[in-house]
């Protein structure tokens, strides 16, 4: 069961009523995690850009969109590579600034697998 997401601001997230503080995955089954960072971070020195390997970690069969709140500023972008990895597996990815895309998430009806960052 898809969680809602109940509202967002500079550095928190709630969904189903807990806040979170870290930027955050909402897998296809519902279950939420903090996001791997890390993964994209190795690669270009920042999680304002996401990685292929971060992009792998995310991705589940049978997801038909991927909904990224690329933050209040809108600063995360996908990489060159993250963009072919979601296209290759049928994955559409849709970005939007945090706040809107806490909109699309809540009127998904498809597969659909969330990341949410949380600050700019």
């Amino acid at each position: 069961m898809k969680p809602k997401i109940d509202k967002t601001k500079f550095g928190s997230i709630t969904v189903a009523g807990v806040k979170h503080t870290h930027d955050i995955i909402i897998h296809l089954n519902g279950k939420i995690e903090n996001r791997k960072k890390k993964l994209s971070r190795e690669v270009f020195g920042t999680s304002h850009i996401i990685s292929l390997a971060e992009a792998e970690y995310i991705y589940e069969e049978g997801a038909d969109y991927i909904i990224i709140g690329t933050g209040q500023s809108d600063m995360v972008k996908l990489s060159d590579q993250a963009i072919e990895f979601f296209t290759l597996k049928g994955c559409h990815p849709l970005l939007f600034p945090t706040q809107e895309a806490i909109h699309a998430w809540n009127k998904a009806n498809n597969p659909t697998i969330g990341l949410f960052h949380i600050t700019c």
